[in-house]
């Protein structure tokens, strides 16, 4: 169970995946050990994965996102689970999700434009085997995006 500090120091890491455990005991004044003990075993816990890099992608040349909706199709050669794997390891595409309702996988994908997206789902995602039907979602803008 986590309690509130822990929360809070996640919070703080969240904002800054930089920042040292004094600058993060500063800013929840909770003692630098304690945060520095309680970041520990939340690694050891697996609650925290990983510290990473939130991009800005239109500087890495890919301004464009979508969101495409991919239907199943069951083939002899590959499960749901296995097809959403290997769309995993496609350029373009940034995350996988697989659903339940009327659509099975949800994918985002960013390119340089909405017409490089378009190649990427006509080109490469249509000829996977396992892929049915998709609908694409160009995204207009985002305001709020997590790692």
């Amino acid at each position: 169970m986590l309690d509130e500090k822990d929360l809070e120091i996640i919070a703080a890491l969240r904002k800054d995946a930089r920042a040292s455990t004094a600058d993060i005991a500063r800013v929840t004044k909770i003692p630098r050990v304690t945060v520095h003990e309680r970041i520990k075993k939340l690694r050891e816990k697996g609650v925290i994965k990983s510290f990473t890099v939130v991009t800005d992608y239109s500087k890495l040349g890919k301004p464009a996102t979508a969101f495409v909706l991919v239907s199943y199709e069951p083939h002899q050669n590959i499960t749901q689970r296995k097809l959403a794997e290997k769309l995993t390891k496609l350029n373009g595409i940034y995350e996988v999700h697989i659903l339940a309702g009327e659509w099975d996988l949800l994918l985002k994908v960013r390119g340089e434009s909405i017409e490089d997206i378009g190649k990427l789902v006509v080109d490469r995602l249509r000829e996977v085997d396992g892929i049915g039907r998709t609908v694409t979602l160009a995204c207009f803008t985002s305001l709020k995006e997590e790692v």
